[in-house]
């Protein structure tokens, strides 16, 4: 079930909506079914196989534990 961003053709208004197969959905502030859709932009997890490394808790060196500066 995709997320659009809608534009109210009739108040102006912008807002967000989760659609389901054959619903008409409507303006929270006028209830107007008359909209614009926009497809909203979405965010992906990394599927990255390695974990990122967290930089040393001492020192903040990006290449992390064992890596520190000051030793």
């Amino acid at each position: 079930m995709p997320i659009f961003e809608y534009t109210c053709q009739d108040c102006g208004r912008e807002f967000e909506k989760l659609v389901r197969s054959g619903e008409q959905p409507a303006c929270p502030h006028c209830q107007s079914t008359h909209l614009n859709k926009h497809l909203s932009v979405f965010a992906a997890a990394s599927t990255s196989a390695e974990p990122a490394m967290a930089p040393c808790s001492t020192c903040g060196h990006p290449g992390g534990p064992g890596s520190c500066a000051l030793q």
